[in-house]
């Protein structure tokens, strides 16, 4: 604390006399700060304010270990919020004058926002003695807040301060308003309480600062229940890609524009004190660099400047031999040097208007990512709200147009963040809404739209969000299954499968319908298999309405491509247990019937496979299904017939081979034992033995050499006699000894006890050596004596 005091006092304040009562008073700076140095200080204290919002509680007391495990933080031991201590010394420096003065002091109104701050926080905090609300909390929160950046920027936090004490006084009086006749038409004048709330934290969030993100998010989960439709739909308005981008830019503000200014101004003096011939050399350098070649229109005036001063040759003159004088060209220096000096002002114009768009678009992007927090808040907090269901197209058209523009890193983060935010915390997540009242027809025309716009659109990707969204309708439109657990391990029944709540069945199966037809007649199309596959894995019911048409087009598909994914899908389907309960009895062998007909005419067109991989694609996934199909045939002993099948797989044998290893291969066996053909196993050792039996060729010599070239073997050859009896001695019968003991074997037992030459010249040279060594022992050792 003493930091954070210390810190706060030299940002904002000057020490005019010593006092006790303020001990920074007590040590004056030797040399006054300037304004950068007082900048870099208030940004540091509003980053040490920051990291005190996240301290845990410092002690060893039980208490304090209590609220640390309760993730407790920003605030001191007794429970007081470290920001609320500041603003009481804050208020302490402005209470003596004497002692302390202020950079910016306040106004008569400034000053009186300043003091029904701190009235509105001590009248707050006694309410939250009694029993401490989301609403005190945040309003008390928010108080602290303005009231500690009204020493930053005093002008523009007045008004937003005035609002923020009348939207506590409407809070506050809320439950009286319930109670009277003429609430409605009082709402429909006056918004509401959490509307300007919504207002004040959008406003904040434009400055550049992370404890103003971190308490505004902090803020709006406080006040997540009381937020209607218009404070949404004014969240969600700054995100909108369709809005024009200058309104909101005109929010964001950032703290270097003033730096920027006056900057800008200097840079201008130094312009006009520039040398001219300096001038006409820059401007020049940067014309060839800016538009990579010189403005036309610039061209044109740099000649008739030449021309009226007689600088450049016309065809009336016929010649350039006359030349100027001091005096014109002392006038067409100056002349040349004005028309560049004007070139480069339009240039460094241009440049300066393209750096403050490119600024604004950045800061703009950074306001849109912290907005996204607040959406990221209520679907944590409000995900069964009806209020979520606003939510689905404005992010689907966030995401769309992130996915269409350019690429840089910031609209990267945005995009990456808008996405996660809607495919997990909005499409996936376990609270959703389940009473849609009387919004059944709105919610069925809307899944109808973005199934017709995810047909349409260029991007897989994108149509993936617009797809799941429709299943998050469809699940909205269902709500809560009847006797289904959370973990989802309760078998339920037939009847309680077919539990589909305010879904109109038919109308939703027809949709889902075309657009399984749509993605296997279109050779381009945005859709995937995966997603009809997640279709069917969570909504039974559509699957057995849909799975016929999925059959069909095992054989129908545009491509290959297409049909492999259909067989996938029935796959998929028939493993379902959920599907294999609804369609019990004669519709199950039927289906079952029929898709045994479709993968024997899947196989059936299939003559080679090559390497094509979208064929051998479509092969595996047709006998994936076709085993599935067999195997359950023979398991529940069905009255399905299969022959057809089984003549389409034996030629297919025939034709294809299938002698090798790999999951095409050991698919295709598998089925076939289903059927009582065992894959032939092969006879590796006779073939073995017939390619030892085979003559071995040899080798092809690439060159050769004359006798009296080749090297002579040194060591003594014996006759082929004698060769075999040593060899039949040294070696016993049934114990063959490794190839190193027989050397050294063969190598001791040589003709008459003889030594090869070899051996004997290394005798000698060891005996040589070891003589030499005893020599020249004894000579040092009569050299000792």
């Amino acid at each position: 604390m003493d930091v954070a005091r210390f810190v706060f006092f030299h940002a904002f304040f000057n020490a005019k006399k010593a006092t006790p009562d303020i001990p920074e008073t007590e040590a004056t700076l030797s040399v006054p700060l300037d304004e950068k140095t007082r900048a870099i200080i208030i940004n540091s204290f509003f980053g040490l304010l920051q990291h005190m919002n996240h301290l845990p509680l410092l002690g060893d007391s039980p208490e304090v270990a209590g609220r640390n495990q309760r993730h407790v933080q920003g605030v001191t031991g007794d429970g007081s919020m470290w920001i609320y201590c500041l603003v009481q010394y804050a208020d302490a420096l402005l209470n003596q004058p004497k002692y302390a003065q202020s950079t910016q002091p306040f106004s008569p109104e400034q000053r009186h926002s300043w003091d029904s701050m701190l009235a509105s926080v001590g009248t707050l905090m006694k309410k939250s003695k009694k029993g401490q609300t989301p609403e005190t909390s945040a309003f008390q929160q928010l108080f602290l807040l303005v009231g500690i950046h009204l020493f930053k920027a005093p002008e523009d936090l007045v008004d937003l301060m005035q609002d923020l004490q009348n939207c506590m006084e409407k809070a506050q009086e809320k439950k009286s308003k319930k109670k009277t006749t003429g609430t409605a038409a009082a709402e429909g004048v006056e918004p509401h309480w959490a509307e300007v709330v919504v207002d004040i934290l959008l406003s904040l969030l434009s400055q550049p600062s992370r404890h103003i993100r971190h308490v505004c998010r902090t803020v709006f989960s406080n006040i997540c229940p009381h937020v209607t439709a218009r404070a949404l739909t004014a969240i969600l308005d700054v995100l909108d890609p369709d809005k024009d981008e200058e309104d909101s830019a005109v929010v964001v503000t950032d703290d270097k524009d003033s730096d920027k200014i006056k900057k800008d101004k200097k840079k201008k003096g130094e312009e006009d004190e520039d040398d001219e011939e300096e001038m006409e050399e820059e401007g020049e350098d940067e014309a060839m660099e800016e538009g990579g070649e010189v403005d036309q229109n610039f061209r044109i005036e740099l000649m008739k400047v030449l021309q009226n001063q007689g600088a450049l040759a016309t065809d009336e003159d016929g010649s350039d031999d006359d030349e100027l004088d001091d005096e014109a060209m002392m006038k067409l220096d100056s002349s040349i040097a004005a028309l560049f000096l004007e070139q480069k002002k339009k240039m460094q114009a241009k440049k300066d208007e393209k750096d403050k768009l490119k600024k604004e678009k950045t800061l703009v992007r950074d306001f849109k990512i912290k907005v996204l927090d607040l959406v990221e808040v209520f679907l944590a907090k409000q995900g069964s709200s009806p209020l979520v269901l606003g939510m689905v197209e404005p992010l689907l058209s966030v995401i769309e147009s992130g996915m269409s523009s350019e690429s840089d890193q910031q609209e990267q983060d945005f995009l990456r963040k808008a996405a996660d935010i809607f495919k997990n915390q909005l499409c996936r997540a376990k609270q959703y809404c389940k009473t849609v009242g009387d919004r059944q027809g709105e919610l069925h025309d809307l899944l109808e739209k973005l199934m017709t716009k995810a047909q349409k659109l260029s991007d897989s990707s994108v149509s993936l969000y617009f797809f799941s969204a429709s299943l998050y309708l469809v699940k909205v439109l269902r709500g809560g299954v009847p006797g289904a657990s959370a973990d989802g391990k309760t078998t339920l029944s037939t009847e309680e499968l077919r539990f589909m709540g305010n879904v109109d069945v038919e109308r939703v199966s027809d949709i889902f319908k075309g657009a399984l037809c749509s993605f296997m007649t279109r050779r381009k199309s945005p859709l995937s298999g995966l997603m009809f596959i997640d279709l069917f894995t969570r909504f039974p019911v559509l699957c057995v309405n849909i799975l016929e048409t999925a059959v069909e087009h095992i054989t129908t598909g545009i491509r290959e491509h297409q049909q492999s994914q259909a067989s996938a899908m029935v796959l998929r389907a028939l493993q379902s247990r959920e599907v294999q309960q609804l369609l019990a009895g004669d519709p199950w062998a039927g289906l079952l019937q029929k898709a045994v007909g479709q993968v024997a005419a899947s196989l059936e067109t299939v003559v080679e496979t090559g390497k094509n991989k979208v064929v051998q694609e479509k092969l595996v996934k047709a006998l994936e299904l076709g085993l599935f199909l067999v195997k359950n045939v023979n398991q529940q002993k069905l009255s399905v017939a299969l022959e057809p099948l089984k003549k389409v797989l034996q030629s297919m044998r025939e034709v294809l081979g299938f002698r090798k290893t790999g999951q095409m291969e050991d698919t295709y066996w598998a089925l076939m034992k289903h059927f009582g053909v065992i894959k032939p196993k092969r006879d590796r050792t006779r073939k073995t033995k017939e390619d030892q039996a085979e003559p071995t060729a040899p080798k092809k010599k690439k060159g050769f050499l004359p006798e009296t070239k080749k090297r002579k073997n040194r060591k003594k050859q014996l006759p082929v006699s004698e060769q075999g009896a040593t060899d039949a001695n040294t070696v016993p019968l049934g114990k063959p000894e490794g190839g190193k003991k027989k050397r050294n074997k063969n190598k001791r037992k040589q003709p008459g006890g003889g030594e090869t030459p070899g051996q004997g010249l290394a005798k000698k040279a060891k005996m040589t050596q070891s003589a030499g060594k005893q020599k020249k022992k004894k000579q040092q050792g009569g050299g000792g004596e």
